[in-house]
C-alpha cells in the first residue's frame, strides 16, 4: 500500500479480489477439487478482511459517523452470517450438494455486504472523516490482515479490545495449520 492509499482504497481492493474469486468459482467444474481450493482461498481472504474491519474500521465508524453504532452493528451482523457460512462450508466436500447451496448463499450475503459498504458506508466515510484518519486506518487494516486468522472462528469476539487481543493468536495457529496441511497454497 502506498502512502496515498487509505482504508477505503485498501478494502475496495479486497472486494475486487473477492469478486474475482467468486467469478473463478462460477467457472470451475462442479464437484472438482479446484472448487474446494478456491473456497479455501476465498475463506482466507474474507476472514482476514473481516477481522481487519472489525478491529479498525467499525470502531472508527462508531466514533466518526452519526448513527455509527447502528451502522457498525449492522455490518458486524453481516460478518456473523458470512463467518457461519464459511464455517459450514469448511467441512463440506465440493461434490456435496450442500456445498453448492452454501456457496450460493455465501455469494449472495457477501455481494450484498460489499454493495452496501461501497454505496453507503464508504461514501459516508469519505465525506465525514478526515483524509489523515482514513490513511491511518488503511495502514492499520493492512497490518491487521498480516496477523489475522485465515479460518472462520464464529465464536471469537468481533469487537475491541478482545478481538485485537485474540485475533493474532488465532491467526498464528491458523497459519501453522495451513502450512502443515498445505491449505492456501
Amino acid at each position: 500500500m502506498s502512502e496515498a492509499e487509505d482504508v477505503i482504497t485498501e478494502l475496495t481492493a479486497d472486494h475486487r479480489e473477492v469478486r474475482r474469486l467468486f467469478e473463478q468459482l462460477a467457472g470451475a467444474m462442479p464437484g472438482s477439487h479446484d472448487r474446494k481450493h478456491l473456497v479455501e482461498e476465498l475463506t482466507i481472504e474474507l476472514v482476514r478482511h473481516s477481522v481487519a474491519e472489525e478491529q479498525h474500521l467499525y470502531p472508527a465508524v462508531r466514533e466518526h459517523l452519526e448513527d455509527g453504532g447502528a451502522l457498525a452493528d449492522k455490518e458486524l451482523a453481516d460478518h456473523d452470517r458470512v463467518e457461519q457460512l464459511l464455517k459450514d462450508l469448511e467441512s463440506r466436500e465440493p461434490d456435496d450438494l450442500e456445498f453448492d447451496r452454501l456457496l450460493v448463499k455465501l455469494r449472495t450475503e457477501v455481494t450484498a455486504h460489499i454493495e452496501d459498504e461501497e454505496t453507503n458506508l464508504f461514501p459516508r466515510l469519505r465525506d465525514g472523516v478526515h483524509p489523515y484518519v482514513l490513511e491511518s486506518l488503511g495502514k492499520k487494516v493492512q497490518e491487521a490482515k498480516k496477523t489475522a486468522p485465515t479460518r472462520p472462528h464464529p465464536a471469537a469476539p468481533t469487537t475491541p479490545p478482545l478481538n485485537k487481543l485474540l485475533a493474532p493468536g488465532l491467526g498464528l495457529v491458523d497459519r501453522v495449520r495451513d502450512y502443515v496441511t498445505g491449505r492456501g497454497r
